[in-house]
């Protein structure tokens, strides 16, 4: 018995002693949980100085050029093509043949047409004649004179009918492609395309531009444009339109006029950048990174670094120039402006500065 008391008490004992150890354990885990916490707590970030620079207002904006002119046209009438007289890459222009259509039966509709309209010519004549001498009465006169007016619209449709059997290029430019061979069938419902023809003398620089830049635009500005392909090469544009509403992106749709060269380097499609050139060439600006926003510039919220601690503040961008925004109202100069680990950041966390 006495034995079985000891063996107890020993266990208790043992028992008492390694909850003590877990519970020394747990208090250091707590501890060092909480340095770790603490330390944790600052949020890095890198960051960049708000001040005032001498800034250029020049701007460049890129795009992708269009031809001045492009059409898929279509046949009109229905009809096997005979010939085709043009080529991908030749050079048309408007009114110039490019295939033959069939025209066997349309020639003979043509001359049946014309033999009516001469032998209409003939009767109303002869009415005309009789009609001054009483020989026919004035209805008969008028109902020559209808068969006249007839048979000129039958023949003068016969005559269109005949000149459509000769497809012509509706505007001058490069035939891009051919959708046709001889033997083919063009039908009108649907219609058959025929060719594709761009004309490059001419091309659109399509670009876009902020509310601050489009407000110094005019259309008829003179613009300078290169292409990435001639970059020793300059053309010059004029602006051509400008858009009256922002896209869906808030900018507005400019559009540059470039004649092209002798040998139409320029081609549609290929990308090209427009130098906007500012009346005042350089002016003082407070600019601060354009990453520093939080979200976008459109937010108009910047954090702020002071004694380590962030700070959400309010501010009025201006002009976005280039990678930097500049900053009306809200910074001061010197300011420390975060400009990445935003997402992480709540007004008032502490933060650590990294490099």
């Amino acid at each position: 018995m006495k034995k079985s008391i000891i063996t107890i008490v020993v266990i208790v004992v043992a028992i008492g002693s390694i909850a003590v150890v877990l519970n020394n354990n747990k208090k250091e885990n707590s501890e060092k949980t909480a340095i770790v916490a603490a330390k944790n707590a600052a949020v890095s970030v890198k960051t960049a100085t708000a001040k005032t620079e001498e800034i250029s207002l020049d701007f460049v904006s890129n795009g992708n050029f269009e031809p001045i002119q492009e059409l898929t046209f279509a046949a009109e009438k229905s009809g096997k093509v005979t010939k085709v007289l043009v080529k991908e890459g030749d050079y048309v222009t408007v009114g110039q043949t490019l295939a033959i259509m069939r025209g066997d039966v349309i020639n003979v509709n043509a001359q049946n047409a014309n033999a009516v309209y001469q032998n209409a010519a003939t009767d109303y004549k002869r009415f005309e004649n009789a009609f001054k001498t009483g020989g026919v009465t004035k209805q008969q006169l008028d109902q020559a004179k209808l068969a006249l007016d007839n048979a000129k619209t039958n023949l003068t449709q016969a005559n269109i009918n005949v000149g459509d059997t000769r497809i012509k290029a509706p505007i001058s430019g490069f035939i891009n492609k051919k959708y046709i061979e001889p033997g083919s069938i063009l039908t009108g419902m649907p219609a058959t395309s025929l060719f594709d023809i761009v004309n490059v003398s001419k091309l659109k620089l399509k670009v876009t531009v902020n509310e601050n830049q489009v407000a110094s635009l005019k259309v008829g500005t003179s613009i300078k444009v290169i292409s990435n392909v001639y970059p020793d090469k300059e053309f010059s544009g004029k602006i051509s339109f400008i858009a009256p509403k922002a896209d869906t992106s808030l900018n507005f749709p400019v559009e540059i006029e470039i004649a092209n060269n002798a040998s139409n380097d320029l081609k549609a499609g290929m990308y090209g950048t427009a130098k906007f050139a500012s009346n005042k060439q350089k002016q003082s600006l407070m600019v601060v990174p354009r990453n520093a926003f939080v979200g976008s510039v459109s937010s108009n919220q910047i954090f702020v670094v002071e004694n380590d601690i962030a700070k959400l503040k309010n501010v009025t961008a201006g002009r976005i120039l280039g990678d930097k925004v500049e900053i009306l109202n809200g910074l001061s100069e010197g300011d420390t402006v975060v400009v990445t680990g935003q997402i992480n950041l709540q007004d008032g966390n502490k933060v650590e500065i990294i490099k």
